[in-house]
């Protein structure tokens, strides 16, 4: 059973003020534990895996991370698992029907007759997202700490750029990277033109994937504004691909990550998605 926990009913008086973030995908799953009066990050690992996995290895490794860590017996005022996946659709908050999730995705993602949707309100953009969790990995959550929020990792992106776009007067193509998978957010100030995701296997994939969509949306690679966050340098093959044909790319750093005070640990390993939630 899994369940999303709407307002904690926990007394101040009762409260640690930890907070646990994972984030969950085929390709790898990360976590980390924070302190939410000092924003300090306590604890934090990352498993990648060598290639994608199905959902019940990814509950076991988790299981074995949890472990590793003793993170199954802590208490924690807040939990929220992330799920990435290409498994989602937006929908218009004034077309949405809560009853009608299939329809939704039926016609772009492969949904299995057992697989159990869900959807997030994009706060603030009357947009809906619908997507597939995994549920078996929700279910291992809730037997560990109760009832917790989840959401997609779409969700978290789109709520972090669109609010953070305020004084952006130009459009801006956002690329983040994370291992085999691109998620492209293209917004004209606080509006936005196009949220998808992509698999990718090599450079040439990505870089296909970027240039295809400036050109859907008829977006010019020598004038727009491409900035690739996440996964990435500029040192990388792909960034030096792309940096072929888009003349205006350049690598974003999120503000999030600053808002971190780390001590000894470093935000490298830990995605964005997963910082903001925090």
């Amino acid at each position: 059973m899994t369940k999303k926990k709407k307002n904690s009913s926990l007394n101040i008086a009762d409260k640690n003020f930890k907070k646990l973030s994972i984030q969950v995908s085929l390709n790898g799953l990360s976590f980390c534990v924070a302190d939410t009066v000092s924003q300090k990050l306590l604890i934090s690992d990352r498993v990648d895996f060598s290639e994608e996995k199905n959902p019940m290895f990814v509950k076991d490794e988790l299981q074995k991370l949890f472990q590793k860590h003793d993170i199954e017996n802590m208490q924690f005022d807040e939990v929220i698992a992330v799920h990435r996946n290409t498994l989602f659709g937006l929908v218009p908050k004034s077309l949405f029907n809560q009853n009608h999730l299939n329809e939704y995705l039926k016609f772009n993602t492969k949904v299995l007759a057992n697989d159990v949707l869900a959807y997030d309100e994009v706060e603030n953009h009357e947009l809906v997202n619908v997507y597939v969790p995994y549920t078996n990995v929700n279910n291992y959550i809730y037997e560990l700490f109760g009832e917790f929020d989840y959401m997609h990792n779409g969700t978290v992106l789109l709520q972090s750029l669109l609010n953070n776009q305020t004084q952006n007067q130009e459009t801006t193509c956002f690329a983040h990277v994370y291992k085999n998978q691109l998620d492209i957010t293209v917004l004209n100030q606080r509006k936005l033109l196009l949220y998808n995701s992509f698999k990718y296997n090599t450079k040439e994939d990505f870089a296909y994937y970027l240039l295809f969509v400036l050109e859907q949306l008829e977006l010019d690679p020598k004038t727009v504004n491409v900035k690739l966050f996440g996964e990435i340098e500029e040192d990388d093959e792909i960034y030096q691909l792309c940096y072929k044909y888009i003349q205006n790319i350049s690598i974003f750093e999120p503000s999030s990550s600053q808002l971190l005070k780390l001590g000894e640990t470093s935000t490298s390993r830990i995605d964005f998605t997963l910082i903001n939630t925090i």
